[in-house]
């Protein structure tokens, strides 16, 4: 099934829904799902193929470009050409040109279309967003539909042109908090092809739920092309309560009567100090101080529990590994050992994410990219979908497919 992804990033989504990554055994409850596993090696499990494959990918990031090549190269001769460094709003408008932009035969959309003004991180400036789709500060004369905040509009125009049979959206938690922005957005991606798009109520799904060692919040917008869907799937698609054999949202595989939650212990296993390490992700972390209890970032991570959302920052505001006493650091043992007040490095960062270890994120410039800093890869990695729970997401979809949709087409 061919994949369209928008906003790419360095492809936390695009991961999740090809399979065949590497995470820890504890991220897959195997009573659940024993299909999931295909190859065991000590703490860790690669996980199955899925039938997804990813044709065309964007961003505006050139940082976020380089990585997801160098990841998917191997495994994607073409990578480079595969993602496309241009904004959405610039694509579209070629297409409406009439120019040769998208693949034909797409059976799936994907994209996390920005969320810094949905974020409660941030402003908060919602559709009233003051940066472009370029994302820099908004002209006078620009249109405001072209704003960073309506930028799923666009989104929605991609859905209208490739025709696929379904599209999921993500985006943050504080999305359902800002008026009616949720239900606004339901109702302008159903509109798309003319309204051809049955949109399910959109849900917020806690990662750690799903095997994600991060407290997570992402909410997930499901839109199927009506007249592919099934008679049966039409039907039970538009109950307010969707059955269970029909319900694009995957079920929880981690928590209360199930798997046990994987902390930030697990997520960590095996690295050794940056200092020892001989992988550049854990080699690199900021140095930048102690700014006080007060301020964005300057708390550690709790070791027997989930770790914080992973945000798109850099130096100052990424959270510690570890505090000092003074600080207020709460692990006595390793600071009893002599080990140093620090940072995530950026592979801690990558693990919470849960990107397989073999994603090299510090990277030298090549012919066709851009080098990546560790200031550009915390960044990239916050802005990314765990892995775990795109696949999570990719799977259940998969195993529904055929109940979803006809090989016969017919206007409903």
């Amino acid at each position: 099934m061919n994949l369209l992804s928008l906003f790419s990033g360095c492809g936390g989504m695009d991961i999740g829904f090809e399979g065949s990554f590497t995470c820890l055994k504890k991220s897959v409850n195997r009573k659940i799902h024993p299909e999931w596993i295909e190859e065991e090696n000590g703490d860790w499990v690669k996980v199955a193929p899925t039938i997804f494959n990813t044709v065309f990918a964007n961003d505006i990031r050139p940082d976020a470009k380089a990585a997801w090549v160098s990841y998917f190269c191997d495994t994607k001769p073409n990578a480079n050409q595969i993602y496309h460094l241009d904004s959405i709003v610039d694509l579209v408008k070629r297409a409406q040109q009439e120019e040769s932009v998208f693949p034909d035969d797409i059976d799936i959309v994907t994209g996390g279309f920005p969320c810094q003004d949905f974020s409660i991180a941030g402003k908060r400036l919602g559709f009233n967003s003051q940066k472009s789709h370029l994302g820099v500060a908004l002209e006078s004369d620009e249109p405001a539909v072209e704003s960073r905040g309506q930028l799923y509009m666009w989104m929605r125009e991609v859905v209208t042109i490739t025709q696929p049979k379904l599209f999921i959206a993500e985006n943050v938690k504080g999305l359902t908090n800002l008026e009616d922005v949720k239900e606004v957005i339901e109702h302008d991606f159903a509109e798309a092809g003319n309204g051809g798009y049955l949109v399910v109520p959109a849900k917020v799904l806690y990662a750690p739920d799903y095997g994600v060692p991060q407290s997570r919040e992402r909410v997930i917008f499901f839109g199927f092309r009506k007249n592919a869907l099934t008679v049966e799937a039409m039907e039970a698609l538009k109950m307010d309560i969707i059955p269970g054999d029909y319900d694009p949202y995957p079920v929880k595989t981690h928590g209360e009567k199930l798997a046990p939650i994987v902390t930030c212990t697990d997520a960590l296993v095996g690295l050794v100090e940056p200092e020892e390490s001989n992988d550049s992700s854990q080699r690199k972390y900021s140095k930048a101080k102690y700014m006080g209890a007060h301020c964005q970032g300057q708390t550690e991570i709790k070791m027997d529990s989930v770790g914080p959302t992973i945000r798109s920052e850099h130096h100052g505001n990424i959270e510690y590994r570890r505090l000092n006493e003074e600080h207020g650091g709460t692990h006595v043992y390793e600071l009893g050992a002599g080990l140093p007040e620090r940072r995530l490095t950026v592979r801690e960062c990558a693990r919470i994410q849960t990107f397989p270890d073999d994603y090299q994120f510090i990277l030298k410039k090549t012919t066709d990219n851009v080098p990546v800093s560790s200031s550009d890869a915390y960044k990239i990695i916050g802005n990314a979908v765990p892995c775990v729970l795109a696949y999570n997401i990719a799977k259940n979809i998969e195993a529904k497919w055929n109940k979803y949709f006809t090989d016969v087409e017919e206007t409903q």
